[in-house]
Formats: structure tokens, sequence, C-alpha cells
């Protein structure tokens, strides 16, 4: 069976509190009443209350963080809605598409649907904490939606498949997996840890960074590493770290004796 309470709906930085309301609204016309708001203008609200009509049950538990990486912590698959193409092209996902990711998903993990700003929606950074992007096919000529319209749109979506599944369906590809996959938390420590690694072997300078960790983060999204695979990689990345330690030590140490004799000479 579907379980609705592993989908969260993720609002970051909403401006206006009826957006608020009417996307709770739209998250309970579609069975969703997980709502996390990220540091939202103007919440709790009586406009809030008053769009949401029957659906304040959500809003009185939604969970407000200050930041997308606390919102999406415990999320193995995070989908941020973009309405535009990036520099650095994404792992793009139609609302259909986007349903069967998160279903096929379901049983073993947690998922986040990440909707932005009114105006701006989510910027780069917001962005690259994704594993995919979803973009509604609007039309061109006017393709701004209003943020309780696209979390319908998408909702809708994954609660006709749901119902599908429930019906009964094909088993889901990670049914047949033995480790559950990499929370958002391991990820971030993950790529902290690999940064740093490619900094002390002069692979990666901050300084300049040529887009490197970006791509990076591109590649192992796209790859949706498991926790074993996880714990494989830091630690392939802690021997490293090991094995260099005593080389710098050593240059340190002879750096140091230079300076010495040409003070004494």
């Amino acid at each position: 069976m579907f379980n609705f309470d592993n989908v969260s709906i993720v609002l970051v930085n909403t401006s206006h509190p009826g957006n608020i309301g009417a996307c709770a609204r739209a998250m309970k016309n579609m069975g969703f009443s997980k709502l996390t708001l990220v540091q939202p203008e103007d919440f709790p609200s009586g406009v809030a209350v008053g769009r949401a009509v029957s659906a304040i049950d959500i809003l009185e538990n939604a969970v407000v963080v200050d930041t997308l990486q606390d919102a999406v912590a415990d999320c193995a698959l995070v989908i941020g809605a973009s309405a535009r193409s990036r520099r650095i092209p994404w792992p793009m996902l139609s609302p259909k598409q986007t349903a069967r990711k998160i279903t096929a998903e379901n049983k073993q993990n947690k998922a986040a649907l990440v909707f932005g700003r009114e105006d701006a929606g989510l910027n780069n950074d917001e962005l690259q904490l994704c594993h995919f992007h979803v973009q509604i096919p609007a039309d061109p000529t006017y393709s701004s939606l209003n943020l309780a319209a696209a979390v319908m749109v998408i909702c809708y979506e994954l609660r006709k498949l749901a119902l599908a599944e429930n019906d009964g369906g094909e088993r889901a590809e990670d049914d047949f997996w033995d480790q559950e996959k990499a929370t958002g938390t391991q990820v971030e420590y993950f790529y902290e840890h690999l940064e740093r690694v490619m900094i002390a072997i002069n692979f990666h300078d901050p300084k300049n960074p040529r887009q490197l960790m970006q791509r990076m983060r591109r590649l192992f999204s796209r790859i949706r590493i498991d926790v074993m695979e996880m714990n494989i990689l830091r630690g392939i990345l802690s021997n490293i770290e090991l094995n260099i330690r005593p080389k710098n030590l050593e240059a340190h140490r002879e750096q140091e004796l230079e300076k010495k004799q040409l003070k004494e000479q």
C-alpha cells in the first residue's frame, strides 16, 4: 500500500500566507498531510487558515525550519520544482515521471517535493540539494503557475499512480534492493568529506572551483547511492586522508629545516 505519510510537501520562503493555506487545501484534496515550511515570511497566519478551509489540521501540524537542508534531512529522494533551465543541466522529470519515481521508492524511502518562492522559485543552491527537478509542461506563452496549482498538479499525478498501485501492480525496483538509500544529511556529510580530500590532494581549488562540486553533486545525485555504498566511499576518503597525512607532515618538516638552514647561513 502506498504510504502518503512518506511524502512531504516543502515550501521555501513563501511570501504570502494565503498561498500556504491554498497549498494545504490542495494537499488534503489529494490525501497528503506532511507540510514543511522553510522560513515562511508570515506564518502562522489567519489568512493561511482562511484559505485552507477544511485543511486547517495540515497547517497546525506543519513543521517550520530554517533551511531546506533541514527540511530534507531525513529524505532519500528530493525532487524540486523548476520552471526554467539551469546553467548545468540537472536530471529533469515530468509530473508523471515524478509520480513514478516516488511511488517506486515509497515503501523504502521518504520523499520530499520542494516548491520555491512565488516570484523566483528555488535558487541554484537549493536546486542542488535535489536529486531531480520537475517541470510542469505549461503553455510557454504563460508558464507561470500559482503555487497551490503547481502543488496540485504534481500531487494529483502522484495520487493517480498511488491508487493504481494500491489496486495491484508490478513490484518496485527497490523491493529487491538490499540497502536503504542514503539520506540527505548523510549525502551532505559525504560532499563535505569529498571536497576536503580533493583540496588536500590539490585536485580542487576552492578559489577557482570551475563548477567541480556542482558536477560531483550531479553525478552522485544521478547514481542515488545507498547506505552501504556511502560507507564504502567515506571509508575510501578516510584512507586517502590517512595515507597523505604522513607525506604532508614530512614535506612540512623539510620546509622548516630548509628555512632554519637559510637563517643559519
